[in-house]
């Protein structure tokens, strides 16, 4: 295999390192940190003695014209720096494993996306759940029929401390990766969103907690349409039970359901019944795959894919295309909310719909 130098970007205090994003090159032997970037010099360094790399920065565009690294990882779980470590890494000709979810706007996705595509280089999204054995699964028991014909897809979001805007934004970005893994690309969105079971206004509008752009509400609902007829719902409203225990995603199809509670190694039930109840059958757990399990073996999953993508030129299978379509998804929810209708994706306008 051809061996990769390795640059890492960090910012702590301001998302740290995300999940994971560090230290998983550690388990590839031919791949070399070489370098960490942090604007905090201490946790630079910190950083930099796990990672067992020879250089820390504290400006990241000098790392990357220096040290010339093939791969980067973009690790904040903050995103308002995405659009301009992304850009930069590219511009540097290196590909990109990127923390989630991946920016604020379209139009920094955009930007993003162009960046890579001219300098041809790969962008990962850390979307862990994505490439997980419980995923392969599920999606190979939907398309074989076990459930029948696939009608629609139902997801929450984790209902915690989060609930509604923030939780859209920060969990929300997983379940409309997977909704798009079963039934394809949304032709469209409609939603209502809520400030304490009223309408949300402009003046509900506020700064997003970990750079995360304008949010508001408490609670939402939205309903998007895919081809063939299949529907999708995701909702995230503030209640009494704050265990977020019913994050995840359920597939009713004409024949049963299957159930899915979201994690790095989701778990996975299924149920055979026309009638959606336990009249006829019982929920059966589904068997996992074998496969690495837990944070590092989702992350390694993703790293394995990137290299394979970038050695084999094709795209990665949780790639920028994919991190876009769950913010066109995202964002939707306040565009169809501010017009009071349906609105077509892609979005048409590329700027944030509560700037």
């Amino acid at each position: 295999m051809k061996n990769y130098r390795v640059a890492v970007i960090g910012r702590t205090g301001k998302g740290n390192y995300g999940h994971g994003l560090d230290v998983v090159w550690n388990d590839f032997p031919n791949c070399k940190v070489v370098a960490v970037a942090d604007e905090n010099e201490a946790g630079g360094k910190a950083a930099a003695e796990r990672l067992k790399a020879p250089a820390v920065y504290t400006d990241y565009q000098k790392m990357l014209r220096e040290e010339k690294p093939d791969i980067v990882s973009v690790a904040p779980r903050w995103i308002d720096a995405h659009h301009d470590m992304v850009v930069a890494s590219a511009e540097a000709h290196a590909s990109i494993f990127l923390e989630k979810p991946m920016c604020r706007t379209p139009a920094e996705a955009d930007a993003m996306i162009a960046a890579c595509e001219r300098a041809h280089v790969k962008l990962v999204i850390a979307h862990q759940m994505r490439l997980s054995p419980a995923v392969a699964e599920l999606r190979d028991r939907i398309g074989r029929g076990d459930i029948g014909q696939l009608l629609e897809l139902r997801s929450r979001g984790k209902e915690d401390a989060r609930a509604g805007g923030e939780d859209l934004m920060v969990l929300g970005t997983h379940a409309f990766d997977l909704m798009r893994v079963i039934a394809g690309d949304p032709q469209w969105c409609f939603a209502h969103v809520t400030v304490a079971g009223r309408d949300m206004e402009m003046r509900h509008v506020r700064a997003g907690a970990e750079g995360i752009g304008p949010l508001a509400g408490d609670g939402l609902a939205a309903m998007y349409g895919f081809t063939n007829g299949i529907h999708g719902y995701f909702g995230s409203t503030r209640n009494d039970d704050r265990t977020g225990l019913r994050w995840g995603l359920d597939f009713y199809g004409s024949q049963g359901v299957i159930q899915m509670r979201a994690g790095m190694d989701p778990a996975v039930y299924a149920l055979r019944s026309n009638t959606w109840t336990t009249e006829k059958a019982a929920w059966e757990r589904v068997p996992r795959r074998p496969g690495a399990a837990g944070q590092a073996g989702a992350n390694n999953r993703l790293v394995a894919d990137l290299i394979e993508a970038i050695e084999h030129d094709r795209n990665p299978r949780s790639s920028g295309y994919d991190g876009r379509w769950s913010l066109e998804m995202i964002l939707a929810v306040y565009a169809s909310h501010r017009s009071g209708a349906r609105v077509r994706l892609p979005l048409e306008d590329r700027r944030h719909p509560l700037a």
